[in-house]
């Protein structure tokens, strides 16, 4: 592989902001759910690459695939890998795509295809781009893509209420945000010079566990349960980064719902280190064990989320603070917000 920009490329990064910015000169996209992904084609050769320089190639054949048929010969493009579902892009199912077994991979791209969406163009043919301001590469970026199923420009305007309607509308579908861009930004590798507004809300959440840091000495996160309709409470995911004294501060916090903690705890059968629960193995680091420490399921957390996939929240939560006013069997999952995914056919022309 020759071309004017070599991998490894450490992708161009956003700063998140809490409303969608309003300047003069700025282009609006949204902002995907999926793998980031830099793809590298000098003809017959192809490469995906992830932002950690973790290589894609061999996870996405049928990405792989399809960019062979919709890119130019000689090019480096930005964009995100991801998975459509009838109820919204699915994180869940991309993850699930990083399998060691080939024979996985394969049987998972013929049941679970991804697509790709390109948003910016670094190198075409034997011109380095990153120089280019955004504008003039969005534009060569439109020309050049071959209408092949599977591959996608992103949407892009340069209204900043277009943007807004964006980032309330496309919410359901997956959409994690919007992103702001410069029309005269060049390419700058691993630094924060766009925006981004995520969604943010906040759940009050059963505390029914936690775990300890890495140090030892304090609480490293909080372990949330919600309620469902008939009185079940599930693990919808955690809340942490603390500072280091805020971690000693709640070691003793939480020390007086650790008495007794396992009596009728209804997490207790976890200690059997089953596979889907809190208390197993890390999937994606085996040789991590994810122990966690119970706590009477009495204490009540308001917590900051983006949203929530397969009933679970799909990041890390922050506590605001804790809720002595409320009951923990008023945390259930009807206070949870998701708009339904009605905007996704129009990106992707289901």
């Amino acid at each position: 592989m020759d071309l004017p920009v070599m991998p490894p490329v450490r992708p161009m990064l956003a700063k998140a902001v809490p409303a969608v910015p309003r300047e003069p000169g700025l282009v609006y996209e949204p902002k995907w759910d999926g793998f980031r992904c830099v793809v590298f084609r000098d003809g017959a050769e192809l490469e995906l690459g992830s932002r950690n320089d973790r290589p894609l190639t061999r996870y996405f054949p049928e990405v792989a695939e399809l960019l062979a048929k919709g890119l130019p010969q000689r090019c480096v493009v930005d964009g995100e890998i991801v998975i459509v579902t009838p109820d919204g892009l699915s994180f869940d199912l991309l993850q699930l795509r990083l399998h060691p077994a080939a024979s996985r991979v394969r049987k998972l791209a013929a049941e679970t295809p991804a697509a790709f969406v390109a948003f910016d163009l670094l190198a075409l043919d034997d011109r380095d781009l990153t120089g280019t301001p955004f504008g003039e590469r969005r534009r060569l970026l439109a020309s050049v893509l071959r209408d092949t199923p599977g591959l996608h420009l992103t949407p892009a305007t340069d209204d900043p209420d277009v943007a807004q309607d964006w980032f309330t509308r496309f919410e359901g579908a997956g959409f994690d945000g919007v992103v702001a861009k410069r029309t005269d930004l060049p390419y700058e590798q691993d630094r924060r010079v766009m925006w981004k507004v995520k969604h943010e809300r906040t759940a009050d959440c059963v505390v029914a566990g936690f775990r300890w840091h890495k140090d030892g000495e304090g609480v490293g996160s909080l372990m949330l349960g919600l309620y469902d309709e008939a009185g079940a409470l599930h693990h919808v995911g955690v809340a942490s980064s603390f500072t280091a004294a805020r971690r000693r501060e709640l070691v003793a916090e939480l020390a007086p719902f650790r008495e007794r903690a396992l009596d009728d705890h209804p997490w207790g059968e976890w200690a059997r280190m089953d596979a889907a629960t809190p208390g197993a193995q890390s999937r994606w680091a085996p040789a991590k064990t994810l122990s966690w420490e119970p706590v009477r399921p009495e204490l009540v957390a308001e917590v900051r989320y983006e949203h929530v996939q397969a009933m679970r929240f799909r990041h890390t939560g922050r506590l605001v603070r804790f809720r002595p006013d409320r009951t923990p069997e008023s945390c259930t999952y009807a206070q949870l917000d998701e708009a339904p995914p009605a905007e996704l056919a129009e990106v992707f022309d289901l």
